[in-house]
């Protein structure tokens, strides 16, 4: 499918437009992170980060960076007013005990029922990354993920059924990619939103289950 489709950057912005105030989110490493970035100024969102930060910001600018002050994914963030610290096994108690309103969260896969598939492809040379994510996965109220719709090769990241070993069990609630908004409930694939120029056909076309249109009323 030859089409323009969004920048990473301009995943995490409709991601972050749609994190309600007052809500208390993770952001995952990799793209995730990048939503810290675009969150309203006028709205109070509290950021967590499984290494033990709560209620942390954007990067910092330049000359201000403080390299004690990271993320999980070991990235530069900054520190809010009211903004604190805690051992780690504090803050993996905030993601257990169903404190996260919010996870933002990437995938290599996602079914359509909810199942997730981030931390392995399954190939004997990959290096396993769970970190926080099946905590998180099962801990958090609800699961946004992002990632690009389709892999390097073409392949759908969307799928009737995972491939790859699973993280969590019917766990995420939308998915935004580089092509479209799509709300997973009672086990469908509910298209919300469709990148200008790209055709609802052309969307079920690298899309391994079947979707359905929201955007007819």
């Amino acid at each position: 499918m030859m089409v323009d489709k969004r920048s990473r950057d301009e995943i995490a912005m409709l991601v972050a437009k749609d994190i309600p105030e007052g809500a208390y989110v993770n952001l995952g490493i990799g793209l995730p992170t990048s939503v810290a970035k675009y969150l309203p100024k006028d709205k109070e969102i509290f950021l967590h980060s499984e290494n033990g930060v709560l209620g942390f910001g954007p990067p910092p600018e330049p000359g201000e960076e403080d390299e004690d002050l990271v993320n999980a994914g070991k990235e530069l963030v900054t520190l809010l007013s009211g903004g604190c610290f805690m051992h780690s096994g504090d803050s993996f108690d905030i993601m257990r005990g169903g404190h996260l309103d919010i996870c933002v969260i990437g995938a290599f896969q996602v079914a359509v029922n909810g199942d997730l598939a981030n931390w392995h492809t399954g190939k004997n040379d990959d290096v396993p990354a769970v970190g926080g994510a099946m905590d998180l996965a099962v801990g958090a109220k609800t699961i946004y993920v992002c990632m690009e719709h389709v892999t390097k090769k073409g392949q759908p990241k969307i799928v009737r059924s995972l491939t790859y070993p699973i993280t969590g069990e019917v766990c995420v609630n939308r998915i935004y990619t580089d092509l479209c908004i799509i709300e997973l409930r009672d086990q469908q694939a509910y298209v919300i939103e469709i990148l200008d120029g790209v055709s609802f056909e052309q969307l079920q076309a690298v899309t391994d289950c079947v979707l359905i249109d929201a955007r007819i009323a």
